[in-house]
């Protein structure tokens, strides 16, 4: 029966995400904005393992950082959207502390192959990208994908270790 329950959790963390993530970018800034809040509020209140929240503000800051940085690079351009700080629409910043609620959930997984985590986030990071761009009117620079490959490569090695030290100093309350 725990099993059974694990798995569910694991499918509607998964699925929900999905159904956010495309909220998100066909909504635009308003329904992310409602519907990411909702999502990760419930998340860490119903789910969320010891200091997850923590995980969601530095992907938060992550993604402003990142994204942004390769939007001032020109390698995503918008077209008439507000964008936060000047650097990216709400909607887009918004898929970053998403993603974190995957992290202990249904990504769990795969931490601990970190070859396979970075492979997957070189091909998984730069799809998102490329579909979300085809969803929305955002125009991505030829070398986007490329760097997106890297970043979300480098990524996945960095939550690989980040959740090795997670489960470490939490091993006995999960």
């Amino acid at each position: 029966m725990l099993a059974r329950r694990r798995l569910v959790a694991v499918l509607v963390n998964a699925l929900g995400f999905e159904v956010i993530w495309t909220l998100c970018v066909l909504g635009g800034s308003w329904v992310a904005a409602i519907a990411g809040s909702a999502w990760i509020a419930l998340h860490l209140r119903y789910v969320g393992k010891p200091g997850e929240w923590r995980l969601v503000a530095a992907f938060a800051l992550l993604g402003l950082a990142v994204d942004g940085g390769l939007q001032l690079a020109g390698g995503l351009i918008f077209a008439d959207q507000q964008l936060i700080a000047g650097l990216l629409p709400l909607w887009l910043w918004m898929l970053w502390p998403l993603f974190a609620t995957l992290v202990h959930h249904s990504l769990a997984w795969l931490w601990q192959w970190p070859w396979l985590a970075a492979a997957l986030g070189a091909l998984g990071g730069p799809l998102s990208y490329f579909a979300g761009a085809a969803l929305t009117e955002v125009i991505l620079a030829p070398w986007l994908l490329p760097a997106q490959a890297l970043i979300w490569a480098l990524l996945c090695l960095g939550v690989c270790r980040y959740y090795r030290r997670w489960q470490f100093r939490y091993a006995d309350t999960h």
